[in-house]
């Protein structure tokens, strides 16, 4: 069974940059495709981004490309998200997730293994 932990969240203001953090036990962690997807208050829960072992295999979504950054350090079963450039529209309750597989999968049924979530606030 995995376990996952995020941590980094916060409060930021708007133009600003968080890195959240997820740190997993249990399992093989270089095996798992880890992602990471957010949930704003009154919607659906969204991917973020997703990376798989190496970094050849990493995607993220349209409203993030060129300001949020996934990396993974295998050594110490962590994954991480850097986010840049941070406006309102990007608070939500992050979430980190986990699946066994070799693929990056934007679907959350995808992902066996979910963090507690971490919530991240922009203020404009």
């Amino acid at each position: 069974q995995v376990q996952l932990v995020e941590s980094g969240g916060g409060l930021v203001q708007a133009g600003g940059s968080l890195r959240l953090s997820c740190t997993a036990s249990g399992g093989t962690f270089s095996s798992y495709v880890m992602g990471w997807f957010r949930q704003a208050p009154g919607k659906e829960r969204e991917f973020v981004a997703g990376r798989g072992w190496s970094s050849t295999t990493t995607y993220y979504a349209d409203s993030v490309k060129g300001r949020f950054t996934i990396s993974r350090d295998n050594a110490k079963n962590t994954v991480y998200l850097q986010m840049n450039s941070l406006s309102p529209e990007d608070t939500a309750v992050y979430y980190c997730a986990a699946r066994s597989a070799r693929v990056v999968s934007i679907s959350e049924d995808a992902y066996p293994y979910w963090g507690q979530g971490t919530q991240v606030t922009v203020s404009s």
